[in-house]
């Protein structure tokens, strides 16, 4: 099980006093901006001014700020509610750029020209001359960098012509959003902006590896899967090598919806609603792939999730197997079962 650590203690004075300042900080109007031109500039204007901008990726919706800013990056952890050893994803637009933020060399550099852009993290030490806002990594000498695929947030990266840190635009612990909607649903009135540009494709977060010298290890199953790594490396993902948190998406209560969920179940209780998956889950209220197609499963997770949510019931959940992406599913499953804990802020 991962820990919460003491990091904050650790990290820079003004940077902890920018994140209690802003711990209730609310805005009056959030705006629903489309994925065009306009959008998009003020978009750019909003984040130049250190505010927040929801947008979509391929995997799921980031909750954009400006990472060299550290009281924009400081205001993600209190509209998320989001605890602050819990470090952020910086998206940036190619692998040049990611280069002047963290150190690639190795296994590194064979993963993000196989892979990028596309929905894998990984984590690498942060360059000393990177200018991004310590916040960013709760702390640790690493960074977390992505290239993501989808058209809008390549847009907006292009335009900003900077690095977005940008966790899942949720309240934190919380299901994650894959449409516009979804993050109306959680942060109404907390954020500038949300740029609608409809439904993540993927429907899962990025795949997080940590990159140790020669041995690459998975932090985060996501949405590229482990085999297709494995191939690319010529061997297997070691595991995690430690109980504190290096990565988002590693506390073991998270991607939870208001209901108490059961897994791996073929018969629901009467008081159960039942999230199924495949052909033998008939009767299922919702069913992630009738087909048993793992790609549709993960895409429909979080949809399916919230819709089920709303029911006020408790959820049931068929057994997914624990192959390709139904490693990443499993996983969000799990959390979204587990004991549901107080993060702090």
């Amino acid at each position: 099980m991962v820990a919460r650590d003491n990091r904050e203690a650790r990290l820079p004075l003004e940077l902890v006093k920018v994140r209690r300042s802003v711990i209730n900080v609310m805005y009056t109007k959030t705006d629903i901006l489309e994925a065009d031109g306009p959008g998009l500039a003020r978009a750019e204007e909003v984040l130049r001014g250190g505010g927040l901008v929801a947008f979509p990726t391929e995997t799921v919706y980031g909750l954009g700020a400006d990472a060299r800013n550290g009281e924009a990056v400081a205001r993600i952890y209190a509209a998320k509610g989001r605890p602050t050893f819990n470090p952020l994803i910086v998206h940036v637009l190619n692998q040049r750029d990611a280069a002047e933020l963290g150190v690639f060399e190795g296994p590194a550099m064979d993963l993000a020209a196989a892979f990028w852009p596309g929905p894998l993290t990984m984590v690498v030490p942060r360059r000393a001359e990177s200018g991004l806002a310590p916040l960013v990594s709760a702390g640790l000498p690493s960074v977390a960098l992505r290239v993501p695929s989808a058209p809008v947030a390549r847009d907006l990266l292009s335009s900003f012509a900077g690095p977005l840190a940008a966790p899942s635009a949720n309240p934190s612990g919380r299901i994650s959003p894959t449409s516009a909607a979804h993050v109306s649903a959680g942060l109404e009135g907390i954020v500038d902006a949300v740029i609608d540009g409809g439904t993540c494709p993927v429907g899962l977060e990025s795949t997080i590896l940590g990159i140790d010298g020669d041995v690459v290890r998975l932090l985060r199953p996501g949405g590229l899967a482990s085999e297709q790594i494995e191939q690319v490396l010529g061997t297997d993902l070691a595991p995690p090598n430690s109980a504190t948190i290096t990565a988002p998406g590693q506390l073991s209560s998270h991607y939870a919806p208001h209901a108490a969920v059961r897994l791996n179940v073929r018969s629901p209780r009467d008081d159960e609603v039942w999230l199924g998956f495949g052909p033998e889950a008939r009767g299922a209220t919702l069913n992630l792939s009738t087909k048993g197609d793992l790609v549709e499963a993960a895409a429909q997770l979080f949809q399916h999730l919230h819709e089920l949510d709303a029911l006020g019931a408790p959820i049931a959940v068929s057994p997914v197997p624990e192959t390709g992406l139904g490693r990443a599913i499993n996983d969000r499953l799990r959390r979204a079962a587990a004991p549901k804990v107080e993060t702090g802020s």
